[in-house]
């Protein structure tokens, strides 16, 4: 005896009809940033993850609408566009909100605070990973390495950093995020929206007055090892040692004081670490092969 597909609860349904276009107005505007984008390029299909960045920049997702105009404006197959855009995780796939908050949770980071900063997140916010809050501010997802191992654990929001963060300063972040507060990465230029974001990267500058100059460089931490290859004194560091020493008696408090060309963001969490051990210095404790 045979069932049939709706008896084994499997639905066949219907063939997904072709994405709808954008309305004239938005189709004629993409195609002249289309094709700044692609003359950029000797090849025109090497222009398709900045054109998929465009499209995202429209409607803060890729559609199926904006694959279909990349897969047009390219010569190339929906199905082609499609591949790339379900590869590389900076694309959405579905509606989000204004500000990606993304908590790395990669090796470093987890074991120095990220996995207890995304899971006070996600009850501090109630949604889950790749979830957005009811007001459409905050989307909330882990992210994997960010490069930014030296300023450990670290958020970004749209892909600007925000260093050395604990779960009560990041719940600071995203409410003040929701609440329409300013707030200032740590380094990189001021925030702006994901589409904003979307369409800088897709490779038009940004027009805001003063973003580009106060974006700066990498931070103090990133360049000690370049400094002290040119031979230059190494930079003074943010030093909170133990109340007492190896024998309980009493140490020194020493604070760094930034210098006026290290910008620490507003929303820094306060950067702990311990003094080394004279009596527990770090290295083998046996000879190799012992």
């Amino acid at each position: 005896m045979t069932t049939s597909s709706s008896e084994r609860g499997v639905s066949l349904g219907m063939p997904e009809l072709p994405a709808p276009g954008y309305p004239d107005d938005v189709r004629q505007r993409l195609e002249g940033d289309a094709r700044e984008i692609i003359a950029r390029y000797p090849d025109s299909r090497s222009a398709l993850l900045p054109l998929l960045h465009l499209v995202q920049s429209e409607e803060g997702h890729v559609t199926r609408t904006g694959m279909r105009f990349c897969a047009d404006v390219l010569g190339l197959t929906t199905a082609e566009v499609t591949a790339v855009a379900t590869f590389y995780t900076m694309y959405r796939r579905k509606p989000s909100g204004d500000y990606q908050v993304g908590v790395c949770t990669n090796t470093l980071c987890a074991v120095m605070g990220g996995d207890t900063i995304f899971e006070e997140l996600q009850e501090h916010l109630g949604v889950g990973n790749g979830e957005t809050t009811d007001d459409g501010k905050v989307t909330l997802e882990h992210i994997e390495c960010n490069a930014a191992c030296d300023f450990a654990p670290v958020v970004m929001v749209n892909w600007e950093f925000f260093d050395n963060q604990t779960p009560a300063s990041a719940k600071r972040l995203v409410d003040d995020l929701r609440a329409g507060r300013d707030v200032e990465p740590t380094r990189g230029a001021r925030l702006c929206t994901f589409k904003e974001t979307a369409r800088i990267l897709a490779g038009f500058p940004d027009e805001r007055p003063g973003a580009v100059e106060e974006s700066g460089s990498a931070g103090p931490a990133s360049l000690v090892g370049l400094r002290l290859a040119r031979g230059e004194a190494a930079p003074a560091r943010v030093v909170h040692p133990r109340e007492g020493g190896p024998h309980g008696e009493p140490q020194d408090r020493t604070v760094h004081q930034p210098s006026p060309t290290e910008h620490l963001s507003s929303h820094d969490a306060p950067q702990e670490s311990s003094a080394s051990d004279p009596a527990h210095p770090a290295g083998p404790v046996a000879e190799e092969g012992e």
